[in-house]
This record gives C-alpha cells, sequence and structure tokens, in this order.
C-alpha cells in the first residue's frame, strides 16, 4: 500500500511501519558519494577565499563546490532499492531518511571546506525542515536570506499535473516556479511518466536546485508575498493562497493551467501507516498519515522570514486523511 503513486527518481513517496535507519547505510552511502569525488580532484586548492559569490564556482573552494552539486546528485542518484523491496513498506521511508541524513552531512561538510559557500546554507535550510530541526533551520534561512540565496525545492503542484515535478524558489522577495526541463532540459520519464533526475554531469541542473537559477530562464510564474494571503497546511501538501492568479504549463503535457492557489507538495517527506481501532470495532484497522507537522513547520518558518508584519494568514493545521 502506498498514499502516493509518485516516485522521485527511485524514492517513492510510500508509507512508513517502522522507525528510519540512518547510521550504517548513509556512512556507507556517503563513503561512495566521497570517494567518487575524490576521484575527480587532483590537487588542493590552496590560499584562503573571499567571502563566495554564491553561484561563481571561481569564487567558491572547488570541493565545497562539488559537495553541493555533484555530491548531491550522485546522493540522490544511487539506487536504494530494487522490485522485491516493494513488498516492505517501511523501506521506501528509510531510503528517503537515509538520503536526506546524506545531504545534510554533504552540505556541512561543504561549509566546513568553505565558510562561504552560501549555497550550502540554503540547501541546509530546506534539509533540517525535512529533518525537523526549527532552531537549525532557522539559522540556516537567516544565512542564505542574507546571502541572497533561495531555498530551493523539487514539489509536486497537483492541479497542473501530478505526473511531473516543478522547481519552488522561495527567497525574501516571493516564489519563482520553474518547469523541470528549464533547470535540466528535456526529462526523461520512467514509470507512470513520473520524472528521472537528471545525470551527476548536468550541472546546470544540480546547481539550480542549490539555489543557482540565472541560466533557468524566466520563471512559468512569480510571485510576490504581498500577493500571499494565506499557507494552509494538510497532511501532504501545502496550499498558497493567492490574491490575484498565475498560469503554470507542464513539461510533460504542455498545457498551462490558471491557479489561484499553489497546491504543492515539497518533496523530501513521506507518510506512514498508523494502527488504530475504529469506534464500534474491536478489530485494529489501518490508515495513512502524512508528514504534517513538516507542512506546518515549513510555513512557519517561511513566514517568519518573508512576512514580518505577519500579514499573511496562517489557519491551524487540523490533519485528519486525505490532502
Amino acid at each position: 500500500m502506498t498514499l502516493s503513486p509518485q516516485s522521485i527518481n527511485g524514492l517513492p513517496r510510500g508509507t512508513r511501519v517502522a522507525p528510519p535507519r540512518r547510521g550504517e547505510v548513509a556512512m556507507k552511502q556517503l563513503r561512495h558519494v566521497l570517494f567518487m569525488l575524490a576521484l575527480g580532484s587532483a590537487s588542493a586548492f590552496g590560499g584562503d577565499l573571499p567571502t563566495s559569490s554564491a553561484c561563481d564556482p571561481g569564487r567558491v573552494e572547488p570541493r565545497s563546490w562539488r559537495l553541493v552539486t555533484r555530491a548531491q546528485a550522485l546522493n540522490v542518484l544511487r539506487p536504494r532499492h530494487d522490485w522485491w523491496d516493494s513488498f516492505d513498506l517501511g523501506k521506501y521511508a528509510d531510503d528517503l531518511d537515509d538520503l536526506n541524513a546524506a545531504a545534510t552531512h554533504l552540505a556541512e561538510r561543504a561549509l566546513e571546506v568553505d565558510p562561504g559557500n552560501a549555497l550550502a546554507w540554503g540547501e541546509l535550510a530546506r534539509l533540517y525542515l525535512i529533518e525537523e530541526e526549527p532552531d537549525r533551520a532557522e539559522e540556516a534561512w537567516s544565512r542564505a536570506m542574507a546571502a541572497g540565496v533561495p531555498v530551493v525545492w523539487t514539489g509536486t503542484l497537483y492541479d497542473v499535473d501530478a505526473r511531473t515535478y516543478h522547481v519552488l524558489a522561495f527567497d525574501r522577495a516571493g516564489i519563482r516556479i520553474y518547469r523541470l526541463d528549464q533547470l535540466g532540459g528535456p526529462v526523461e520519464r520512467g514509470f507512470y511518466g513520473i520524472p528521472k533526475f537528471p545525470a551527476a554531469e548536468n550541472e546546470r541542473f544540480w546547481a539550480g536546485l542549490a539555489g543557482c537559477l540565472s541560466d533557468a530562464g524566466a520563471p512559468e510564474a512569480t510571485v510576490p508575498w504581498a500577493d500571499v494571503r494565506e499557507i494552509k497546511a494538510g497532511n501532504y501538501v501545502l496550499w498558497f493562497k493567492l490574491t490575484r492568479p498565475i498560469r503554470v504549463s507542464s513539461d510533460r503535457t504542455r498545457k498551462t493551467k490558471t491557479l489561484d492557489e499553489i497546491k504543492v507538495a515539497l518533496h523530501g517527506r513521506t507518510g506512514e501507516l498508523e494502527v488504530y481501532k475504529p469506534v464500534g470495532s474491536n478489530a485494529p484497522a489501518l490508515r495513512g498519515r502524512g508528514p504534517a507537522s513538516y507542512q506546518d513547520l515549513v510555513r512557519r518558518t517561511m513566514a517568519k522570514f518573508v512576512d514580518p508584519e505577519r500579514r499573511i494568514g496562517l489557519p491551524p493545521s487540523h490533519p485528519g486523511v486525505g490532502w
């Protein structure tokens, strides 16, 4: 049983019935990624660096740049399960937790190598929210916003096309929405038409996910925060209620939809199965629960940095079943 038909390049958004296993598996994957990076590094970078210009590789220590681009790509693209794992409901969530733990370590290591690498703060601003570490997330958001680096997610816009992804960038000015092919070129698709992420060699794409979006062209839509009147949190999605409609197209169907709200699942967390006793029955039953606390943390952290006047409504979160 899965709670969503979607899969993130071999990382299905399924259900969880057991606590995540991080430790040993995640560290093995990290050693593999770091070893692959070491193969491409012929010499150490010498001398002190000025504060990094976020998207200029020439002003970021080379190892640190690779840690926020190629290393993150290798981590995401690394195979984590096979067909037989489809019968283990907890495996999908464990795999995603391992991916997030490895991604966080890589971004933290990038800062150790070059404290001026602002892209690492942008990645950590997203990853600490995924791991539900609010204090660390706020520090990362503060650093990223101060450096002018957006916090970037891939996401599913269900009212546009549930079988493709978009890229959403959040900064103090507002929300920018891009089609996936704007960052990485033609999209390869797998089962059910779900997109696959580009190869690690596609630096433009992976730098884009880190926050370098200048090569992506004009976004499909730009939403200033003044046009957002409310952010509602559900089990699996956030709803950004707008004062003015926007138009967003799909890179799969090429159809364009007009939206007066952005209903989006920001990728990074999955759901779980909960055992409960139905009213009037002695037999236990299962029901799906989405990562509602993650949705709530994301919107509240965003609002703290982009809406100091508290103009945007944040209605109470009452997660039940469904979205």
